[in-house]
């Protein structure tokens, strides 16, 4: 299991990083918010996400091997929420310097 995870957080990168070195701005839009795909799921794997473990530590004898940590949840639930505005930003701003240069080009050159 923790090799598939691997490679899906590896393909996930990798993926990105070629579109992020695309000359369109809409593929390096999509590149980022694939490598945060990844970089959340790379968070989450290292929470050590328990199946079947509870959630709520009870009164009594305590052994934290035994609960799930909320941490890494709570990062990833965050930073899924924070790109999500920040690629809507980008799609506005994309929008707005393709009306004022007439293309979508990185560096504002293009055919």
């Amino acid at each position: 299991m923790e090799l598939i995870l691997s490679l899906a957080i590896g393909v996930l990168i990798a993926s990105g990083v070629y579109l992020v070195l695309r000359p369109r701005t809409f593929q390096v839009i999509i590149g980022l918010s694939i490598i945060s795909y990844g970089v959340n799921l790379f968070i989450l794997a290292m929470g050590r996400l328990r199946v079947g473990a509870p959630p709520i530590i009870e009164h009594g004898a305590v052994n934290a091997a035994d609960y799930a940590d909320p941490v890494p949840q709570a990062l990833v639930l965050t930073a899924i929420v924070i790109g999500f505005a920040m690629t809507a930003l980008f799609l506005v701003v994309l929008l707005a310097a393709r009306g004022f240069s007439g293309n979508d080009h990185v560096d504002g050159r293009g055919n």
